[in-house]
């Protein structure tokens, strides 16, 4: 992709509010003030960025003549050997670039609530719901990333039905917005006495975290009923009656959440879910009116849509979203997918940019 035009939008853009930051009268609208000199840091870091990748794709030219070359021997073998750290360090440079020219998404910075549902495929279903929980619990761990249960359904042979928790950390929504769909499986179950292989499946949902000013719930909209939380979970579970199901009538939508020992705690569990699905259903009407760029998009976000197939026979994870394949199924299932994560986001970028250049054409 073409970053001149960007580039000098940027340039052009920076100047021109080097002159508005220097005026006395900047801050006589705070509010104002604030959004000026951050979209300021922003160009000023996207205008290093790109100085930067020009020092790199030069330096790199420069090495490739020097492998290349028969002078010196010796100096050639020395840049072969800087070849790969510098090449990996353009594409680097070329994924900062891309993400600095699109305009920050609102919920890029947004924690999330994830919703991990067993779908076809009876008890291995369950068990591949609760080896995905395990997954992005494995890579929070790594990551930084604080994960929260807010609410989980057992099924047999160790399996989840479904389990729903909160994700906080730095930019979470930003790094998993992408896995919302189809999960596939394909491996020979343990309980398998002719070593077949079966085919299930597993949904993920990631919604970005509602705030209370983005969501307002009237009181009189909510019947909210409690009662004794059933399934496993111990005798301080089980003997209490602390399960809260809320009905928002105006919805119909119905949030469970029994995780916690605590009425109240899970009455706060389950208002945040509510909130957060309302704002999803909120989002996605205003998606629709675009509903040609959506087709686009790496990701719909819609649930029904298959998007990754883990195959255990090949050790292949393939995303069929942007026919990208990994083969380390047993690192990746242990929380190692951020090489996957970075690739969707990347292509979501420029799918972007490309939209983007498409309206200024227009």
């Amino acid at each position: 992709m073409n970053l001149a035009p960007h580039i000098e939008r940027f340039q052009k853009r920076f100047a021109e509010l080097e002159d508005i930051i220097a005026s006395p009268d900047l801050y006589a609208n705070p509010t104002k003030a604030q959004a000026l000199l951050k979209e300021h840091s922003q160009i000023k870091l996207a205008l290093s960025e790109h100085s930067n990748l020009e020092n790199l794709e030069k330096s790199l030219v420069e090495n490739r003549e020097l492998a290349s070359s028969q002078a010196d021997p010796e100096l050639s073998e020395m840049a072969k050997e800087e070849l790969p750290e510098l090449e990996k360090q353009v594409a680097q440079a070329r994924r900062n670039i891309l993400g600095s020219i699109l305009p920050p998404d609102d919920n890029e910075q947004r924690n999330v609530i994830v919703e991990i549902r067993a779908g076809t495929g009876g008890d291995e279903a369950g068990i591949f719901a609760a080896d995905l929980f395990r997954m992005y619990s494995r890579y929070s761990e790594r990551n930084g990333l604080k994960i929260d249960v807010m609410d989980s359904n057992p099924s047999t042979m160790g399996g989840l039905k479904e389990i729903i928790f909160n994700a906080t950390g730095e930019d979470v929504y930003k790094k998993l917005q992408f896995e919302s769909g189809v999960h596939r499986v394909q491996r020979v179950p343990a309980t398998e006495s002719q070593g077949r292989i079966h085919t299930s499946t597993a949904t993920v949902a990631v919604l970005p975290e509602a705030k209370e000013v983005d969501i307002v719930i009237k009181p009189d909209e909510l019947r909210i009923e409690v009662c004794r939380a059933g399934g496993p979970g111990g005798q301080g579970v089980n003997t209490t009656d602390s399960a809260v199901q809320i009905l928002h009538i105006p919805s119909g939508l119905i949030v469970r959440c029994q995780d916690g020992r605590s009425q109240i705690k899970n009455r706060e569990k389950a208002l945040n879910i509510l909130r957060t699905r309302l704002l999803e259903r909120k989002q996605k009407e205003e998606a629709d009116k675009y509903a040609a760029f959506r087709k686009k998009q790496v990701g719909s976000g819609d649930r029904n849509e298959k998007i990754r197939t883990y195959n255990y026979p090949q050790n292949r994870i393939t995303d069929h979203r942007i026919n990208f394949t990994l083969y380390n199924l047993t690192t990746f299932m242990d929380g190692d997918i951020k090489e996957l994560l970075t690739e969707l986001q990347v292509a979501d970028v420029e799918l972007r940019l490309a939209e983007m250049e498409a309206s200024h054409q227009a």
